[in-house]
C-alpha cells in the first residue's frame, strides 16, 4: 500500500471511529478512559484522522472498548455496526434461516411470524439456546416463547451494562455485588 493509500485508509478508519463514539454518546474523555488510550492518540482519532495508519494495538483498543473485534471494525461498513452502538446485533441471516427451519413447537413458529424484528436481533447462541428449548415439556412449553425470549432479552442487555461498568472506576464494586450474589446462589459444594 503506498502512502496515499495508507493515509486514507487511517483517516477512513479514524472517522469510523469517531462515528461510533458519537453514537455512543461518548466524549473524547469517555473514550480515552474506556480504551486506555492516551488522550493525545484519541483527539488524533477525533479531529481527522492520525497523518500515518492507526497502529494495530491501537485499533484493537478502540474495537474492544467499543464492544467489536478488529475484523469487524476495519471491515464492516458504518451502517452495519451503528446498531451494534445501541445493543443491536446485526442481523445473522445464517442463525435465523436456521431458527426457522428447525422451529417445530406450534408457539414457536407462530411467535417467529409475529415478530420477525425481535427474532434478527438473536444471537446465534441465543436462536441455539431457543432451540434446545422446544423439546416435550421443555422451558417454551412451560413458560410460553414470549416469556423465555424475555429473560434471552434481559439477559443480554444485563451483559452488556456489566460490560460497560467493568470498563469503569466501578469494576471493583461490581466484582464486589457479584462476588456476594454469587455466594447466594451458587450450588453447595459436597465435599
Amino acid at each position: 500500500m503506498n502512502g496515499a493509500s495508507t493515509s486514507t485508509a487511517g483517516a477512513e478508519l479514524a472517522n469510523k471511529i469517531s462515528r461510533l463514539l458519537e453514537e455512543k454518546g461518548w466524549n473524547q474523555e469517555d473514550f480515552a478512559r474506556i480504551s486506555k488510550l492516551n488522550r493525545h492518540t484519541v483527539r488524533q482519532i477525533l479531529h481527522g484522522g492520525p497523518k500515518r495508519r492507526l497502529r494495530n494495538a491501537t485499533v484493537s483498543q478502540c474495537a474492544e472498548a467499543l464492544g467489536l473485534t478488529v475484523s469487524e471494525l476495519r471491515n464492516l461498513p458504518l451502517e452495519r455496526l451503528l446498531p451494534r452502538m445501541h445493543g443491536k446485533p446485526p442481523a445473522d441471516e445464517e442463525s435465523l434461516k436456521l431458527l426457522h427451519e428447525r422451529a417445530s413447537l406450534p408457539d414457536l413458529v407462530n411467535w417467529l411470524e409475529r415478530n420477525e424484528s425481535r427474532a434478527a436481533e438473536l444471537h446465534p447462541n441465543e436462536v441455539q439456546e431457543l432451540l434446545d428449548m422446544q423439546g416435550p415439556g421443555g422451558p417454551l412449553e412451560k413458560l410460553g416463547v414470549e416469556s423465555c425470549v424475555d429473560l434471552i432479552e434481559r439477559r443480554r442487555h444485563l451483559v452488556r451494562q456489566v460490560r460497560e461498568i467493568a470498563g469503569t472506576e466501578y469494576l471493583e464494586l461490581l466484582e464486589q455485588l457479584v462476588r456476594l450474589m454469587y455466594e447466594k446462589v451458587k450450588p453447595t459444594r459436597r465435599g
